[in-house]
This record gives structure tokens, C-alpha cells and sequence, in this order.
């Protein structure tokens, strides 16, 4: 049998939790708690053996997402946390006090 990938493995689970390609771990949790909600057999509205395995399913991936997120290891640097800017930061960043892009009114003419 051949194994899978740790790509192959983390992007399974981000499918079964329904994550898009970027996820925050608002979105992560708030996820996991809606399929947790419907899945759960206690709950579920559908064959109790079919609602057991797919908890089973969403109680891995969650888990197997929460391990990568975990042992992530994020970057300080300038580069990396310029990736995260918003739009806004981004023109600040790259304009800062210019009153032609910040609309601050400069001296009159």
C-alpha cells in the first residue's frame, strides 16, 4: 500500500471539514462545531452507523488540521507578515503619510 502524502493527508481533512484553500481558526472551530452539530448520532437525522462514522471522520480531520496548524511554523519576517496586509495596510505601507494617497490635506497652495 502506498502512503499517502502529507499534502494528500491535510487536504482530505480540510475537505471534510468543508475549508476553503485559506482558513482562519475561527473558521477551522466554526466549522467543526457546525458538522459536529449535524453528524453527531445524538443529533443526526439520518442512519445512526452513517451519522457514527462521519463524526468519526470530522473528529480526525479536525484533528490531523489542529496537529499541522499547531506545529506550523510561522514566519516573523517582513516578507511573510506583508503577505497578511489588507488593502488598506498595504497602500499605507507602501504611501504612509503622502496626502495625495491618504487624502490628509497638505499645505494650501
Amino acid at each position: 500500500m502506498k502512503k499517502r502524502s502529507k499534502y494528500d493527508v491535510i487536504t482530505e481533512a480540510a475537505d471534510i471539514l468543508g475549508l476553503p484553500e485559506k482558513a482562519t481558526m475561527k473558521t477551522i472551530k466554526s466549522s467543526y462545531k457546525e458538522l459536529i452539530k449535524k453528524w453527531h448520532p445524538d443529533t443526526c437525522g439520518e442512519e445512526s452507523e452513517k451519522c457514527k462514522v462521519m463524526t468519526q471522520k470530522i473528529v480526525r480531520a479536525y484533528r490531523i488540521i489542529l496537529n499541522y496548524c499547531n506545529n506550523y511554523p510561522y514566519s516573523f519576517t517582513k516578507e511573510a507578515v506583508n503577505t497578511t496586509l489588507s488593502p488598506e495596510e498595504w497602500l499605507f505601507e507602501r504611501f504612509g503619510e503622502d496626502p495625495l494617497w491618504c487624502g490628509k490635506k497638505g499645505e494650501e497652495e
